[in-house]
């Protein structure tokens, strides 16, 4: 695997050079950038004229990854030339929320399964049901096949968020890349670190994504009780107080972030599914346990029998943006504790998002986190 990384930004341009050295020996391109550089194609043709042979594949974030550097409006392109590894992709819009199991089916049928290894979806942020997206895809996939990827965002805007596969960047798509090979080794892992407080609440009212009731009231006057005047600046400051859900006693929870509410129904949009009959408890920030959260995925996903002593060649970061507005400007120490667990060998690339989907842990089932770092690392031997 060779693996050439670039960064462009208004005020330096490309940076270490230009995009190009693999030229047509690379055959996907991973691009994270901006909401604005997406939506204005800026440097779009350029990447596909540097790199001609290759997919390229990307979304709109909430902050991008490059190397241990995380910064705001910028693009980070990475180009792959996989030695023993060969990649299919597709792409399929999305009206609503309601349409996100039906989405992730027609991604699976999309791409052949003979020889398959891995699947990498991006997902648009704001209106899908990631949890029923993941449900959708697994349901038409051999069951060793792991999916991992994340949503897409719009820094703290919630406002429109893009992806891409071999195209123009846009609204409402999700996209799915298909990795073939025998030879190709994979990790994963998805770790939080916050902390639940106040009492726990039964979800006596919910439909898919959508919290109406917790212990019979009104699951937004709930909320914004708790937040007092952080409640003014919902949905964004709710990324600062996400709920923790679980179904069975002693289960792990799951992180749920708000993506938006609805003052006349008294109700929550989350990333993923509410099931009524679970419990939620809200939970805050730990500034050392989010970066130590982040430590153990990257542990997680490079110490797999596989990889054996010899350090991935490329991890895909994909943390939560609330994460992001938590630690602000120590955000940098939770990529620099990924980059002293793999070394300096392992081209980071990745993105702030508004949901990561992974496993927990190498053989647990996939689903849709929040508030999680959540690391995939690649190797060919």
């Amino acid at each position: 695997m060779k693996i050439e990384q670039a960064r462009w930004t208004k005020k330096k341009g490309w940076e270490p050079r230009a995009p190009g050295g693999l030229g047509a020996g690379a055959q996907l391109v991973l691009l994270f950038g901006g909401t604005r550089l997406l939506k204005e194609r800026v440097e779009l043709a350029e990447i596909k004229r540097a790199y001609p042979q290759a997919h390229v594949m990307g979304c709109s974030t909430a902050g991008e990854i490059y190397g241990t550097q995380v910064t705001d409006d910028s693009l980070v392109a990475t180009a792959i030339h996989f030695e023993h590894t060969h990649v299919r992709g597709a792409s399929v819009p999305i009206a609503n929320g309601d349409a996100s199991f039906q989405a992730g089916e027609e991604l699976a049928r999309a791409i052949p399964h003979h020889g398959l290894a891995h699947v990498f979806v991006l997902s648009e942020g704001n209106v899908v049901n990631g949890s029923a997206l993941v449900r959708g895809i697994a349901k038409h996939l051999p069951d060793h096949i792991t999916i991992t990827g994340g949503l897409s965002g719009d820094g703290d805007r919630f406002q429109e968020t893009f992806v891409l596969w071999d195209g123009e960047p846009r609204q409402n798509s999700i996209a799915i890349l298909g990795l073939y090979s025998a030879r190709l080794k994979i990790g994963y892992a998805s770790l939080g670190g916050w902390d639940s407080f106040g009492p726990e609440r039964l979800i006596t009212r919910a439909r898919g994504n959508v919290l109406y009731e917790l212990d019979g009231k009104s699951a937004l006057e709930l909320y914004k009780q708790y937040l007092g005047d952080e409640a003014k600046g919902l949905p964004a400051t709710g990324l600062l107080f996400p709920l923790s859900l679980r179904t069975q006693t002693g289960e792990k929870g799951v992180v749920r972030t708000i993506l938006a509410i609805n003052e006349a129904e008294g109700s929550l949009t989350f990333a993923g599914d509410v099931p009524e009959g679970s419990y939620a408890r809200l939970m805050k920030a730990n500034f050392d346990r989010l970066i130590d959260g982040a430590i153990g995925a990257a542990r997680t996903s490079r110490d797999i029998p596989l990889f054996g002593a010899r350090a991935p060649e490329l991890a895909i970061l994909i943390s939560c943006v609330g994460r992001k507005l938590i630690l602000k400007q120590r955000i940098e120490e939770e990529v620099e504790g990924v980059r002293e667990v793999m070394g300096d060998g392992t081209v980071l690339a990745g993105f702030y998002s508004y949901g990561e989907i992974s496993p927990f842990t190498p053989n647990a089932k996939c689903e849709l986190h929040n508030q999680t770092m959540t690391i995939t690392t690649f190797s060919e031997n």
